[in-house]
């Protein structure tokens, strides 16, 4: 990352370089400070270019199948002309921080798709596995031409909300015959869907996807819908035998067309755009206070304290916070 200046990245993420795509992504993931300031330049330059593809987000409990479902709807995409990007967010290493599953071993096939992109990142330590740089992926993205950017989630129960509010269309797979309606219910997903698709809907399990389709479908129905102008629906698929496959997409281009003649599209990513300021602001003041002098010297004797039961939570963090307090009346 060296070698290249900011204007290299720009000119070649314009020109549909893979290859500086990808060491972009790398950039802005970086934490380094000298990094972050040439991701900076690389987004601004970027930017008039971003904003035109579908963004999708994909989530479902693990075992539902995301991996597959969303290399056979990248597939059938390509083959229809688009091009695609898959940001898939991996759960991270322990030990070294990294991604543990590789792109190619789990998407062969697409991932050998010239109108294809796919970029797995290390989660991290942000709650709920989603890469605290996704937002900015997907301007690159973008900015490189893709029409179709898809978000993967680990699906861990957590991330549904960080990813409903950085797509234009956030899809819930579920699984049928496994219990997993009522869960999916609990946790409140169903509040956060555009659509629900039963996966694996072949064979011997076409009935039970049946079932859980009108359970869904009735379910939905108790709750109020986030979008005036769309009420989402309950679709079936398989990956295994490629049906279901068009007509979900034929449902996200539903959306996107009624979303946008009532304008509430273009409102939404507007609202996106304000949440993404407030939390890089809410990111940024974090990171200054923990790395005031006094915050660094004090913080761990302070968080044992709280541990031992020597002092209560809100003591530790008002004697924390006093330290603000006095540098910004200096």
């Amino acid at each position: 990352m060296a070698d290249e200046t900011p204007e290299d990245y720009i000119r070649g993420i314009l020109a549909g370089d893979r290859r500086l795509l990808a060491r972009a992504i790398t950039l802005v993931e970086s934490s380094l400070g000298r990094h972050k300031d040439m991701a900076g330049q690389v987004l601004e330059g970027v930017l008039p270019r971003a904003g035109q593809s579908i963004r999708l987000g994909i989530t479902g409990v693990p075992g539902v199948g995301k991996s597959v479902f969303i290399e056979t709807l990248g597939t059938f995409l390509t083959g229809k002309g688009y091009k695609v990007a898959v940001l898939a967010v991996d759960p991270s290493s322990a030990r070294s921080g990294g991604s543990v599953l590789g792109d190619k071993t789990r998407m062969e096939k697409l991932s050998a798709d010239p109108r294809a992109f796919i970029r797995p990142s290390p989660s991290g330590t942000t709650v709920g596995g989603i890469a605290r740089k996704t937002r900015e992926s997907i301007l690159l993205c973008e900015a490189a031409g893709f029409d179709v950017v898809m978000v993967e989630t680990v699906g861990v129960g957590q991330s549904e909300t960080a990813v409903a509010a950085m797509v234009d269309f956030f899809l819930v797979l579920m699984l049928a015959g496994a219990g997993d309606e009522l869960q999916g219910i609990k946790k409140g997903i169903l509040e956060l869907a555009d659509a629900v698709a039963i996966t694996k809907a072949d064979g011997a399990n076409i009935d039970n996807a049946c079932r859980a389709r009108k359970e869904y479908e009735v379910a939905l129905h108790m709750l109020a819908p986030a979008s005036p102008t769309w009420e989402p629906p309950v679709l079936t698929c398989s990956a295994l035998t490629n049906t279901g496959i068009e007509e979900i997409w034929e449902t996200v281009c539903a959306h996107k067309e009624k979303l946008t003649a009532s304008g509430e599209f273009e409102e939404k990513r507007r609202a996106q755009a304000r949440e993404w300021m407030r939390r890089l602001v809410e990111e940024g003041v974090q990171s200054r206070f923990l790395n005031l002098p006094e915050v660094r010297d004090n913080l761990e004797t302070i968080t044992g304290k709280v541990s031992k039961g020597e002092m209560t939570a809100a003591q530790g963090a008002a004697e924390l916070l006093f330290y603000l307090d006095k540098r910004l009346t200096i």
